[in-house]
């Protein structure tokens, strides 16, 4: 059993605990966090999307020129660009990298950041149309001729790409806990993304992805990608007294008029993903090892919200839980982001690693050993 690790990459030096709103894409710090990335073990990075935030693919370029093996993964609405021009945008990236890229398709949860660009597709349709995109995409990438669409959402005459990507297609990753980003994510998904969830609820959510690619007629299933937000220290005394100094100032930073005037909205988030995540921590601060869902609740579950605390022991070994359930992929990124991904290369990821190549030369576990010092 293997797993890969994920990252997601910041632009310029500014995060949740130091926040400097405002700022500008900047390559020096891009280079010097990727570079951190790769050398600290992680075998991807997400290069978010917001509308009023810089473009994936751009910086995604300049991750690739910077590294050897990291992938960053785009994440792409289909309301910012229309399928044959991603298609050939992916290639190109696919191209220059190496064949690097990943494609993680968002298809929206919010109306009122999908009205900042002109979409105003309904949120019941949004799935419909990333299901498209997605099988256009794939088609672009393999056909050799021109061909016709004419669709629900996209009509095109005589289009033909004029090159493939390097190993003939790029993984395509979906997202999303309501029944159409399961019936969606599990027909034509090579990744399914899942936000950190109790163990209980990440395997129900597993299995229904799974039925939904049975139902579909794949012999296999999606990997599965899960998220956390670590809080780690040398022990878990230690990294509980953190986890509650960065929640106050992460409280804070999602209070201020800056924060609240880059995400936008209020009132109760209408993504499932994130109303799952609330439901969840109503329940209890804290989930099977070391799951906190308080994290959660104070930032209204916007995004990836739930952290794993406790020693570097203690959170390798929940991150094993998450493994021995069937997760593929784990996406780990920390409140001040280029130190704690430096801190879980450092003293994380060898850990999980470590035992997984013991148990593979073994066919034995054992408890997860020290980190080193």
């Amino acid at each position: 059993m293997t797993v890969e690790f994920i990252s997601l990459i910041n632009v310029w030096e500014s995060s949740e605990l130091h926040p400097r709103p405002g700022g500008a894409p900047d390559a020096k710090y891009i280079k010097k966090y990727a570079r951190n990335l790769e050398d600290g073990g992680f075998d991807y990075t997400l290069v978010a999307y917001h509308s009023g935030g810089y473009d994936p693919f751009t910086v995604s370029a300049t991750i690739a020129a910077y590294t050897d093996r990291i992938k960053p993964i785009v994440a792409l609405r289909p309301n910012t660009m229309y399928p044959t021009v991603a298609a050939q945008s992916l290639a190109t990236l696919d191209h220059l990298s190496g064949g690097r890229a990943v494609v993680h398709i968002i298809s929206g949860g919010s109306d009122a950041e999908q009205a900042r660009q002109g979409d105003y597709v309904a949120k019941d349709d949004r799935y419909a149309r990333s299901e498209e995109y997605v099988k256009l995409l794939r088609r672009a990438w393999h056909e050799t001729k021109p061909w016709d669409h004419d669709g629900r959402f996209y009509r095109f005459e005589n289009f033909v790409a004029g090159y493939r990507p390097v190993n003939g297609t790029i993984p395509v990753s979906i997202g999303g806990s309501s029944d159409e980003a399961y019936r969606v994510g599990g027909a034509l998904g090579d990744i399914f993304g899942l936000w950190g969830e109790p163990l209980k609820e990440t395997r129900e959510q597993m299995d229904r992805v799974a039925e939904q690619a049975r139902l579909a007629g794949r012999t296999d299933v999606p990997r599965t990608w899960v998220t956390f937000r670590p809080i780690v220290a040398e022990t878990d005394e230690l990294a509980w007294e953190k986890a509650h100094r960065t929640l106050a100032v992460v409280d804070q930073t999602h209070r201020s008029a800056d924060f609240r005037k880059i995400l936008g909205g209020s009132g109760a988030p209408q993504n499932v993903g994130s109303q799952r995540l609330l439901e969840i921590a109503s329940r209890g601060d804290v989930h099977d090892r070391a799951l906190w869902m308080l994290p959660a609740q104070v930032t209204g579950a916007m995004g990836a919200s739930t952290a794993l605390v406790g020693s570097y022991e203690t959170v390798a070994a929940s991150i094993l839980d998450y493994v021995d359930l069937g997760a593929d992929l784990v996406s780990i990124r920390g409140y001040d982001n280029l130190n704690d991904a430096i801190d879980y290369g450092r003293y994380v990821l060898p850990l999980v690693r470590q035992e997984l190549a013991h148990r593979e030369a073994t066919g034995q576990r054992q408890h997860v050993p020290a980190a080193a010092s």
